[in-house]
């Protein structure tokens, strides 16, 4: 079931950028869109980061059954490193130390947004070598065994920031900010 979802959304998120580039007068390649989706949700989750004060950053609710979860800043430099791990595979390079959680040292909110913002870029990178040609082509799995398509990963990227920035609103609604992307 996980895997016709996948496709679904891959084919929408196709969909939807190439009728906003055929408006444009652009001829859309498979890297214009998935890097178009990327940046949609970059566009969400930076700036959601940059809102929390750094004395919110170790925020994580508490009640009920909240016991356990991220902190804040936990959860972007997560979302980094997914974005890291799956963008190492793209390119077929060694992934960065730290794994789903990102590397110790990266403490400050201002370290955390930094790697944030790089990771995207690493991403974009990754990205832009997709052709058609080699969209549908399998890659090793960060995630472990197995492989994956290029457009897997890619969306993946997508769907995995939009759960976390979900998470991220939230936090950010439980401690009085109004989540950028909600300002009038």
């Amino acid at each position: 079931m996980k895997k016709k979802q996948w496709v679904l959304v891959s084919i929408a998120l196709w969909m939807a950028a190439a009728t906003a580039w055929a408006q444009m007068g652009e001829a859309p390649t498979v890297a214009k869109v998935l890097s178009q989706s990327v940046s949609g949700v970059e566009g969400e989750i930076v700036p959601a980061a940059e809102a929390m004060p750094e004395d919110k950053f170790n925020f994580a609710p508490s009640n009920g059954e909240f016991k356990g979860v991220r902190t804040f800043g936990q959860q972007i430099k997560h979302v980094a490193a997914v974005n890291f791990l799956v963008g190492a595979s793209l390119l077929g390079e060694k992934p960065r130390e730290g794994g789903e959680i990102g590397p110790d040292s990266i403490k400050t909110k201002a370290e955390i947004v930094n790697y944030l913002k790089e990771s995207f870029a690493y991403v974009h990178k990754a990205i832009d070598l997709t052709t058609d040609k080699n969209v549908l082509e399998s890659v090793k799995s960060p995630f472990g065994e197995g492989t994956f398509t290029r457009l897997r990963l890619a969306t993946i990227i997508v769907g995995h920031c939009f759960d976390h920035y979900g998470q991220m609103v939230e936090y950010l609604r439980m401690n009085g900010i109004i989540p950028p992307a909600s300002r009038g």
